[in-house]
Formats: structure tokens, C-alpha cells, sequence
């Protein structure tokens, strides 16, 4: 699909590479629907963005399926229509599941409000999502269309995410499913999984950690946004793909 005939929803648009994601769309020439939360980041998102295209904000929490289901109809009428969706909103609650304290032995474990907070917004909001929209999609028979969800290169499994591994892995799943699904309705569903990538959410890691991941990373650098925006692109604008999640990780192994 052209990126200029894209009508298209981004989740966690407000700041990162949702943010990034947006401003390239809106400067090809696309129409894009933007919610997050913050609403002072979707404000200053509207006041930065410039192009072609067309911006539209609106608060949003992807684990509230009632807002859910107000902000796809929101951005289906705002923009005219609706073929296309990025589920980029997510959130960190890291921790071991089990740990036990080197020095008195105490044991914690990873609370519940832990699991529960990572798991609504990162797979059941995506969930939510792309059930609205692919609804949406149906009902106005609108094709083609296109899903891009973002899920992480943690879906293998890494240390300390035990519920944001699980959200990402499963995304990925559903990837899948999704794209078996409604493929003859004409939507296609693909997934880019970043590796560590310069953003909001992983400035606020522990500089130890963060600085021995990057040295992981062959091609020798943190990830920046525009790096992603490439992977979500080609899925954009390549007809033929569909069911597959690109790994965009520098060559990082968790």
C-alpha cells in the first residue's frame, strides 16, 4: 500500500517511536489517528509534526475497551475512513519472577499488579485494537488493509521480563493467527520486533544494564527510531507479506 493512501491509527503515539512512526506517515502524505495516554505529549506531537498528511490526537488507554472502541469510530470518522493500524503502545514493569536477597535470604517475587499492568497494555490492548479496527475494516468493507504490530526481540525470553517476554511472544503469535484470519477480507498483519532501540522507555533502564546490552549488539550501537520505522515501512507498503514478525535487533541475541 502507499504510505499516502494510508488512513491509520497509531497507539502510543505520544512520544518514542509511536511519535517517530507518526511524523514519517504524516510527511508521506498519510492521514494518522494518534492516541496515547499523554496528553501533553500528543499536544506537542501536534505542534512538531509537518507534512502532507493529516495529524489527529485523542487521549487513549489501549486497556480500556470501551476507549478502544470510541477511538476507532473517533478516527474512522475524523479521517474518512480507516485501512491501517500500528500497535505500537506498551509499557515496562520488569523484575524477576523469583529473587532471593544474596545478604538475608529474603525472598520477592514479581507482584501480580506487575504481570496484570504489562499484559493489559501490551497484549490485551493490542488485542483490543486490532479487534476494533479489523471489525471496522469488515463492516465498511475496506481493502486492502494493514496491522503492523510491534512486538520485541524479549519474545524469546530474557531476563527479568517474564510478562513483558510473554505480551511480545504472544503478539507475535497472533501475528500469525490474525493474518490466517482475515486475509481474505484483504488485510494483511505483520510484526517488527526492535532490539534495543534509543527511546523514552529504555533511557530509563539501569546504565549498567543498558550500557552491557549494547555491547552486545554486533552492528555495535543502540537502535534509533528511524531504524524501526524502516521495518514498519516495508510491512506498510509491501503487499506480499503478511503472517511473519522482522526482527530489526542490530544482531542483538537476548
Amino acid at each position: 500500500m502507499e504510505l499516502n493512501a494510508l488512513k491509520i491509527i497509531v497507539t502510543g503515539g505520544a512520544q518514542g517511536m509511536g511519535a517517530h512512526f507518526a511524523a514519517r506517515l504524516v510527511e508521506a502524505g498519510a492521514q494518522v489517528a494518534v492516541g496515547d495516554v499523554k496528553e501533553d505529549g500528543l499536544a506537542s506531537l501536534a505542534a512538531s509534526v509537518k507534512g502532507p498528511g493529516k495529524l489527529h490526537t485523542r487521549k487513549l488507554n489501549v486497556a480500556d475497551e470501551g476507549e478502544v472502541g470510541a477511538f476507532v469510530n473517533w478516527a474512522h470518522e475524523a479521517m474518512g475512513g480507516l485501512n491501517g493500524l500500528i500497535n505500537n503502545a506498551g509499557i515496562l514493569r520488569d523484575g524477576l519472577l523469583v529473587k532471593q536477597d544474596r545478604t538475608t535470604g529474603a525472598i520477592t517475587r514479581l507482584t501480580l499488579d506487575q504481570w496484570n499492568a504489562v499484559i493489559a497494555v501490551n497484549l490485551t490492548g493490542a488485542t483490543l485494537m486490532a479487534r476494533e479496527v479489523i471489525a471496522k475494516m469488515i463492516e465498511t468493507g475496506t481493502r486492502p488493509g494493514v496491522i503492523v504490530n510491534m512486538s520485541s526481540i524479549a519474545r524469546y525470553g530474557n531476563r527479568g521480563q517474564s510478562n513483558y517476554s510473554a505480551a511480545k511472544a504472544a503478539l507475535a503469535a497472533n501475528t500469525l493467527t490474525w493474518a490466517r484470519e482475515f486475509g481474505t477480507y484483504g488485510i494483511r498483519v505483520g510484526a517488527i520486533a526492535p532490539g534495543m532501540i534509543e527511546t523514552p522507555m529504555t533511557q530509563g533502564m539501569n546504565q549498567k544494564a543498558r550500557d552491557a546490552l549494547v555491547e552486545r549488539v554486533p552492528c555495535g550501537r543502540i537502535g534509533a527510531p528511524e531504524d524501526i520505522w524502516r521495518g514498519v515501512r516495508f510491512v506498510l507498503e509491501c503487499d506480499y507479506f503478511t503472517g511473519r514478525t522482522i526482527d530489526v535487533d542490530g544482531g542483538l541475541s537476548m
